[in-house]
């Protein structure tokens, strides 16, 4: 059993790592994603870019890519499932072929919670897209629900697996959010623009 863990836990750090953002920001036009706005590879940042559907494409592929890891390891049991989760996360947020500067992990959370437990996942996309059209603040968003999803694992869907998980993602999230963190509780940090801008030269 605990070969098969690791096994979907590596499948999904595979999958989790590929970026997504970057090949579509470079595919697009934009040049290195890096570059612009935060430097992240997520689709936030690639909405930076004034194009959006770029930018949903994005954050639909990165959410998809961590609901693929569960959806494939869940015919080795839900531990598998998590595990390919948990995968996903880590190589999303620090994959290999960047040196381990990846994302922030808010979509492909979303994405493996929505294939572990829909009832679970559609209530942190609602958390998120609340407070998104609330307060315009995206790292808000994801900080909020990320840290609301164990709680209700914990205590409406009874299930301490997916507690176990939603804490390792929430503790996860918040690492890679700590620069948010500072400007939230400074007061600073930017909100959401939907702008449009040029293409990178």
């Amino acid at each position: 059993m605990l070969t098969v863990l690791l096994a979907c836990a590596a499948g999904g750090y595979l999958l989790g790592s590929i970026p997504f953002g970057l090949v579509l920001a470079r595919l697009g036009g934009y040049g290195d994603i890096r570059k612009i706005g935060s430097g992240n590879i997520g689709a936030t940042n690639v909405l930076r870019t004034g194009n959006k559907p770029l930018a949903l494409l994005t954050l639909l592929l990165d959410s998809g890519k961590g609901a693929a890891a569960v959806l494939i390891a869940y015919r080795f049991g839900p531990e598998a499932a998590v595990a390919a989760g948990a995968g996903a996360m880590l190589g999303h947020t620090f994959p290999v072929w960047l040196r381990f500067k990846g994302g922030k992990g808010v979509a492909t959370a979303l994405g493996t919670y929505l294939a572990l437990s829909w009832p679970l996942g559609l209530a942190a996309c609602a958390t998120w897209l609340v407070v998104a059209i609330v307060g315009r603040i995206s790292s808000l968003s994801a900080l909020t629900a990320l840290a609301l999803a164990p709680l209700a694992a914990w205590f409406v869907q009874k299930s301490p697996l997916l507690t176990l998980f939603g804490v390792f993602v929430a503790v996860l999230v918040y690492i890679r959010h700590w620069q948010n963190i500072r400007r939230l509780m400074a007061g600073t940090e930017p909100r959401m623009s939907f702008g449009k801008k040029k293409k990178a030269e």
